[in-house]
């Protein structure tokens, strides 16, 4: 399938309905009130950005980065939290297009260094992410996750 044209900018609250599909098809079931309320965290963050691709007014997808200081090196880490393209527009370099943009805003905002997280069982994910120059670095790092209790 060709490449096509987005559009490109952030993420506004009248995209709720469309971001909770596409969280839904990243396998992440929400809400509108619970996706509006992860808006009031993320909109107000300036330390974290979710840039949309819109194809005719449409959100397609979506990509949300976080940016972190780093103590052990000079710079700051970029982290992609999200990524996902609507289905129906897979392949067709949407998801290239958000990744660069995540990209070009984390150099922006000093980062040296960008980092990924991906379930194993997305395969055909983790190719899209070496194509683009990103190397899996599990069999020399761990990645330890521990639930916290809020209230």
């Amino acid at each position: 399938m060709p490449g096509m044209a987005v559009q490109l900018r952030p993420v506004q609250r009248q995209d709720v309905p469309r971001l909770a599909d596409l969280l839904a098809q990243l396998g992440y079931p929400a809400d509108e009130a619970a996706v509006h309320e992860r808006l009031d965290y993320w909109l107000d963050d300036p330390s974290s950005w979710l840039v949309g691709a819109y194809d005719d007014g449409d959100l397609i997808g979506v990509a949300g980065l976080h940016i972190l200081p780093m103590l052990e090196v000079t710079g700051k880490l970029g982290r992609l939290l999200a990524l996902v393209v609507d289905d129906r527009y897979r392949g067709r370099s949407v998801g290239q297009s958000l990744v660069t943009a995540a990209e070009e805003q984390a150099r922006a905002a000093g980062c040296v260094q960008m980092e990924i997280t991906s379930s194993r069982y997305r395969t055909r994910t983790h190719e899209f992410y070496q194509r683009l120059g990103y190397e899996d670095r599990c069999a020399t790092k761990a990645r330890f996750v521990k639930g916290l209790a809020i209230g």
